[in-house]
C-alpha cells in the first residue's frame, strides 16, 4: 500500500519536526525559531510534505521582485528515494507562480550530485560557483537558476 502524502503550507505546529530533521542532516541547522520566523512571513513560502501523519520533507523560498530564492530543501532519510523531493520542487514553483516569481535561484553544494541531477531535471542551470559557501566541511557551492516565461 502506498504512503499517503500531503503538501502543504509549513505552520508553527511544524516547525520543531523540520528542525529535527534539519538537525540530523546539516552541519549548520536552522533552527526551530528560524523556520517559525521564516514561514511566518507573507513573502516566503514554506512548504512541508506529510506522510502518514509524519514531516517527511519541507522546503522553504523567499520571494522579492519576482525573484524566488530557494533557501531550504531537506527530506528526511526514512523517506529518500520517493519522489518527495521532486513533488516539493514542483510544489514550491507552483506557489511562486501565484506570487509572479519569474527566477528561481538555489546553492547546492558541488558534491551533492543526487540533488544536483534533481534540479538539472527541472530545468535549473548552472550558473556559477560561490568558493567556500558552506562550512563544516567547507565547500564551494553550485548556483543554479532557472526562469519562467509567463504568458
Amino acid at each position: 500500500m502506498k504512503p499517503e502524502y500531503e503538501i502543504r503550507p509549513m505552520t508553527e505546529d511544524d516547525t520543531f519536526a523540520v528542525s529535527q530533521i534539519e538537525q540530523g542532516i546539516f552541519s549548520l541547522p536552522w533552527s526551530q525559531k528560524s523556520f517559525s520566523d521564516a514561514c511566518s512571513n507573507a513573502d516566503n513560502v514554506y512548504l512541508v510534505c506529510e506522510m502518514d501523519g509524519v514531516i517527511a520533507g519541507y522546503c522553504g523560498m523567499w520571494t522579492v521582485l519576482g525573484e524566488g530564492n530557494i533557501t531550504n530543501m531537506a527530506v528526511s532519510p526514512d523517506y529518500r528515494r520517493c519522489g518527495i523531493a521532486q513533488m516539493l520542487m514542483q510544489a514550491i514553483e507552483e506557489y511562486g507562480e501565484a506570487k509572479k516569481v519569474t527566477s528561481y535561484f538555489l546553492e547546492v553544494r558541488q558534491s551533492n550530485a543526487p540533488a544536483i541531477a534533481l534540479y538539472e531535471k527541472m530545468g535549473y542551470k548552472n550558473i556559477g560557483i560561490r568558493k567556500r559557501f558552506y562550512e563544516k566541511p567547507v565547500e564551494d557551492a553550485v548556483i543554479m537558476s532557472k526562469t519562467i516565461d509567463i504568458q
